[in-house]
């Protein structure tokens, strides 16, 4: 049913004045008074000199690819919201520039991975979240999902065929575990494998899967129909019986290619499949690791919205005065520097638990869960510093502000990440209510 009112019509009617269609004006001469983040502002956050818990080789890092991040991404951020250029995932244009500078950060050790510490890595992609989270997000989904995956899990003909492909990007790969009717209970995923001769059938459907609408390879997670467990399969692209189609309407992460993956008696030879996922607690060893790259996803947008929130404020002036000057936004700029500074900390010490061989699950949990949470609470003060503009993409805080929100949510939401941790420390499961369990949580 269409509906027409006589006002539309009205409105339809009558000519539009000469100026109507133009372009909007350059934010640089519609809002001269603050400079837009396509010139992104110096770093303002590291308040408690972070840098010096930092070998040299992390700090030149961070060097590298905060540099690299400002001169590339910023200029063109606004510009890439509503798609994710290809041109990235491919290594063309200007973008070469941008991919030959990052890839260096895969945590992987061989098969043409550099190989870094999980720190190096942590900040490297905090320094791509601070200019930009949906480009930390596709790395993510790559390397430290996909790839780590198949380093951890996969038998050594498969890393040689796969990693240095991937570790060079001229391969992109996505990961698919979250499926329409399992997030959070991800355990009980229903997408089946089958055994059959020289291979498996897949059938099922998966939801939310970031790369997957041109991922070269598909990490694809399911239940052995014989043994009832959750094994591991790569999937190639165009694999008959496959076919994966970009999300719609999501309002954070936006040029983050999410799809819903439909498998439709999708044979994979048995040499594709990960011999070292043979339950879903091998599927939570990436999970923790990916956890710890996450929150500081987080802390790189904390970082972001606040050095454009501390040079916004000196440069914006009402009543005479730069906002800096009046003691409401100078307390709301103090709180947000705090939780950078904590939530920096908590970080470092993640990632330095796990490079002992020390970091639990509950560890990880913790760690993502608190720290996308006070991320959260510093976005949204950064979003009341800028008033109005707090709402344009192109002062970076409305962006980073529904970027978090996802953030907050995959690789497991606050609730579960806080019960992942409470069943550490307590020793008791508390994810199913007690009627529905099987048998008692004590």
């Amino acid at each position: 049913m269409t509906l027409h009112s006589k006002f539309q019509d009205e409105t339809d009617k009558s000519a539009k004045p000469s100026y109507f269609n133009l372009p909007p004006l350059d934010v640089s001469v519609a809002f001269p008074q603050a400079t837009p983040a396509s010139t992104f502002p110096p770093c303002a956050s590291d308040y408690y000199q972070f840098d010096d818990l930092l070998s040299l080789e992390e700090q030149a890092i961070r060097k590298k690819v905060r540099e690299c991040m400002e001169k590339e991404v910023a200029p063109v951020m606004a510009e890439l919201i509503c798609i994710f250029p290809l041109s990235i995932g491919r290594r063309q244009s200007f973008h070469s520039k941008l991919f030959q500078n990052l890839v260096l950060f895969i945590l992987l050790v061989g098969y043409g991975c550099p190989g870094l510490s999980l720190t190096g890595s942590a900040i490297a992609i905090a320094e791509v979240a601070r200019v930009d989270a949906s480009i930390s997000t596709f790395f993510l989904v790559h390397s430290s999902l996909a790839m780590l995956t198949i380093a951890l899990c996969g038998s050594e003909e498969q890393k040689q065929k796969y990693l240095p492909s991937l570790a060079q990007l001229k391969t992109i790969a996505c990961w698919a575990l979250t499926e329409p009717d399992y997030g959070s209970d991800a355990n009980s995923l229903k997408t089946i494998a089958t055994k059959v001769e020289g291979g498996w059938i897949l059938e099922g459907q998966k939801r939310w899967i970031g790369n997957s609408t041109f991922a070269d390879v598909l990490v694809i997670f399911s239940r052995n129909s014989t043994t009832n467990q959750i094994n591991g399969y790569i999937v190639k692209k165009d694999s008959p019986g496959l076919t994966a189609t970009k999300m719609a309407n999501k309002i954070g992460l936006r040029i983050v290619q999410n799809g819903d993956i439909l498998l439709k008696k999708v044979f994979v030879p048995d040499e594709d499949r990960l011999p070292g996922v043979n339950s879903f607690q091998d599927t939570s060893k990436v999970l923790a690791v990916s956890r710890v790259i996450v929150a500081w996803q987080s802390v790189g947008i904390s970082m972001g919205v606040y050095d454009m929130c501390h040079r916004y404020l000196k440069e914006r002036k009402q009543f005479g005065a730069p906002l800096a000057a009046f003691q409401i936004n100078q307390q709301k700029l103090a709180r947000m520097l705090g939780n950078v500074q904590a939530m920096t900390l908590v970080g470092w010490r993640l990632c330095k638990l796990y490079e002992k061989g020390k970091m639990t699950p509950g560890h990880a949990s913790l760690g993502k869960s608190w720290i996308s949470l006070k991320a959260r609470e510093t976005v949204a003060l950064g979003r009341e510093l800028l008033g109005g503009n707090g709402i344009l993409a192109d002062f970076l805080v409305a962006k980073a502000f529904c970027d978090l929100e996802p953030i907050y949510t995959f690789e497991g939401t606050y609730d579960i990440n806080s019960l992942v941790t409470g069943r550490e420390i307590t020793g008791f499961a508390s994810f199913k209510p007690a009627p529905m369990s099987q048998r008692s949580r004590l």
